[in-house]
């Protein structure tokens, strides 16, 4: 397997992009990984580190994608950007997945218009987000979208249904995942004109295992495998998890400091805290996968640390394996 590693995607690139692709090069001997980037820049970094034997190329991009570039300005002033060249790899067959801590908006607008395209029959674009579920080691669901579409169309919706369906499948390995609608409450009745025509029109479709409306606590239990939401929602969703997972570990840290009781408590619960944390950590999971491209494309965040950046490529790798692209083509086709 050829995975592409955007190495000028994080924040603090390129070291935890060339850190997280030497531990994935360790931990999957028989890929290749890809670095698109600066030569000169990537070089220097691996100059850091015991590569010897690790299957690492690199692809020269003379551009780099700021967080603050407009999307739709990059496609046609940073032609050779790392985005640009790695997703090209992945169109032209030279690669089977692209993975970037970049700029979400460019990579959507570069994929979707400039190099992959979308499948055909795909309306919009998906991005969804893997979470664990609190209550299970190894139960996992998929929220989407969380921020490709923000105006959703009760169609597209239904796409994204079909979508995260086949990814929780085919990926997470969930036999008949049930879809739920994230509303603001369970009954038919509730929710904007939007999620009310989605809600009909999930009702009539043959090949998603829809059980109605989902309130986000429900939603955190369980009570669906895929969630389904217009981009608007699921990213304020998505945003409001992760900062509720540090605000925790923070409040943690303040009262564990209050007397001595509480500070010999806290270190006595140190390895339970640190099994809690893993279970909310988006590191754990690495990148959310875009779903609908002609192509394998998983985007971090750009805050990523380097465990961030290893497991990003293993979505990458186990979405290659699991063949989505076909499935969701397939999929598509078949309510088409």
């Amino acid at each position: 397997m050829r995975i592409v590693l955007d190495a000028m995607g994080s924040d603090d690139r390129p070291s935890p992009d060339i850190e997280g692709a030497i531990i994935a090069a360790r931990d999957f001997p028989g890929d290749s990984i890809i670095l698109v980037g600066d030569h000169n820049i990537i070089d220097q970094a691996l100059s850091k580190h015991n590569t010897t034997g690790l299957k690492l190329e690199i692809v020269h991009a003379s551009q780099i994608i700021e967080m603050s570039d407009k999307p739709a300005a990059v496609i046609k002033d940073k032609p050779n950007s790392s985005i640009h060249v790695g997703l090209d790899l992945v169109k032209s067959g030279a690669a089977d997945a692209f993975v970037t801590a970049g700029n979400t908006g460019a990579t959507l607008a570069i994929a979707t218009l400039a190099s992959l395209g979308r499948i055909s029959g795909v309306k919009r674009p998906a991005l969804g987000s893997i979470l664990k579920v609190p209550q299970s080691i190894d139960k996992k669901i998929i929220l989407l979208d969380i921020g490709a579409t923000v105006d959703a169309k009760p169609e597209w919706m239904t796409q994204f249904a079909l979508m995260g369906s086949i990814y929780a499948r085919e990926v997470i390995g969930i036999n008949n995942p049930k879809v739920g609608l994230l509303s603001n409450g369970e009954e038919d009745s509730k929710g904007n004109q939007v999620i009310l025509d989605t809600h009909k029109l999930l009702l009539e479709m043959k090949t998603v295992n829809f059980v109605g409306n989902i309130e986000p606590k429900e939603a955190l239990q369980g009570g669906a495998d895929v969630i389904v939401s217009d981009g608007f929602v699921g990213n304020i969703a998505i945003k409001s998890l992760e900062a509720m997972g540090s605000t925790i570990a923070s409040l943690i840290r303040a009262e564990a400091k209050r007397d001595m009781a509480a500070l010999v408590g806290a270190l006595l619960m140190r390895p339970a805290f640190k099994r809690l944390y893993r279970q909310i950590d988006p590191s754990e999971i690495g990148g959310a996968p875009l779903l609908g491209l002609k192509g394998v494309v998983i985007i971090g965040h750009g805050r990523s640390n380097a465990h961030a950046i290893r497991n990003a490529i293993r979505q990458a790798r186990l979405a290659v394996e699991s063949k989505l692209v076909q499935a969701i083509e397939d999929g598509i086709q078949a309510i088409s």
